[in-house]
């Protein structure tokens, strides 16, 4: 069993910075990538950043230059450190964690507002 739980979400200026992070309760279960999601209403939720246990990264394009994805294997921890934030990055962020086997993990989403 994989639980997971996002922080780090809040309000901020245009320009502004946060870092959101994802502790992922494993029960023994490993895991292989580890990634953030995004949903503004009335949108579809979209791939943010990946990072898989080896350390390999992929970004949206819109997101490049300005998010930063990182893990810590031995505390099953994931990080999304966002600087230049823009309004448009307004949305819930979900973490996302997947197993060896490929089975998939949720968290419940902390939400991000920036203001112009």
């Amino acid at each position: 069993q994989v639980q997971l739980a996002e922080s780090g979400g809040g309000l901020v200026q245009a320009g502004g910075s946060l870092r959101l992070s994802c502790a992922a309760s494993v029960r023994g279960r490993r895991i292989s990538a580890m990634g953030w999601y995004r949903q503004a209403p009335g949108k579809q939720r979209e791939l943010v950043a990946t990072i898989t246990s080896g350390g390999l990264t992929n970004y949206v394009d819109s997101v490049k230059g300005r998010f930063s994805i990182s893990r810590d294997n031995a505390k099953n921890t994931a990080y999304l450190q966002m600087n230049s934030l823009k309004p448009e990055d307004t949305a819930v962020y979900y973490c996302n964690a997947e197993q060896f086997s490929g089975f998939t993990y949720w968290g419940q989403g902390t939400q991000v507002t920036v203001s112009s």
